[in-house]
C-alpha cells in the first residue's frame, strides 16, 4: 500500500489509549488478542478479549459464523461491527488491522499499547 493509504487507513483506525479501550469494553466491543496462546496462559489477558492468534486471524474472519461461534465462543463480528486488536505492544494488532480492513471490516481499531500498556493500569485476568 502507498503512503496514501497509510495515512487514510491511520486516521480511520486510531489507536486507542487504555482509557478508550476501556470505554469501548463498557460498550461490549469486540475485543480480540492476537498473541499466541502460551502468551496468554503464561502472561495472562485483558479481561473480556478473545484469543485469536495472528496466524489464525485471516481465516477465523473469513469462517462460517456457526464455526466462528464454536472455535472462539463468540459472535463472529459482522463487517460494520467495532473491533478492537491487541497484541503485546503493537507489531502485530498493526498486521491484524490491515488483515481485517483487506476483507472490508470498516470499524476496526487497535490498542497499541497492548499488554504491555495494560499492566502498568491494572493486573491481567488470570485463566
Amino acid at each position: 500500500p502507498g503512503p496514501t493509504c497509510r495515512s487514510l487507513c491511520a486516521a480511520a483506525a486510531p489507536d486507542l489509549s487504555y482509557q478508550e479501550l476501556k470505554d469501548l469494553k463498557k460498550a461490549n466491543v469486540l475485543h480480540i488478542d492476537v498473541r499466541e496462546r502460551w502468551e496468554i496462559d503464561r502472561f495472562g489477558k485483558i479481561p473480556e478479549s478473545i484469543n485469536i492468534p495472528l496466524g489464525e486471524l485471516m481465516e477465523a474472519l473469513q469462517m462460517d459464523p456457526t464455526e466462528f461461534k464454536e472455535q472462539y465462543n463468540q459472535k463472529m463480528p459482522s463487517k460494520s461491527d467495532p473491533v478492537v486488536f491487541s497484541c503485546l505492544a503493537g507489531t502485530r494488532s498493526k498486521q491484524a488491522l490491515g488483515f481485517a480492513m483487506s476483507l472490508g471490516f470498516s470499524r476496526v481499531q487497535q490498542y497499541a499499547g497492548g499488554f504491555d500498556d495494560w499492566v502498568k493500569h491494572e493486573p491481567p485476568e488470570k485463566k
